[in-house]
């Protein structure tokens, strides 16, 4: 299982920009969006960011290409969608 210490150790992903943005909008349902290569890291990001907000969390699993591959039919979600949030990655910009 691939754990937050792991993916801190390869890459910034803003995890506390990522919680503060939540905290701000009083988020209570957030969508967090993946690209293929930090999928295995997708749980562990939830687990974490559950631990330092009120928020629920739901994974998208589907492709993400980029910050333009938003999923559609979200307004259909009930309940309501707060935030969207897109990860990214480039092993050509490791931490």
């Amino acid at each position: 299982m691939k754990t937050i210490k792991d993916l801190e150790d390869k890459y910034d992903l803003e995890l506390k920009r990522i919680i503060s943005k939540i905290k701000k909008n009083k988020s209570k349902l957030v969508l967090l969006q993946f690209p293929d290569g930090l999928k295995p890291y997708a749980t562990a990001v939830v687990d974490y960011l559950e631990e330092k907000t009120d928020s629920n969390f739901l994974i998208w699993f589907g492709d993400c290409f980029g910050a333009c591959d938003t999923p559609v039919g979200l307004e259909n979600i009930k309940p309501k969608i707060d935030l969207v949030v897109q990860f990214g990655h480039s092993e050509m910009m490791p931490k």
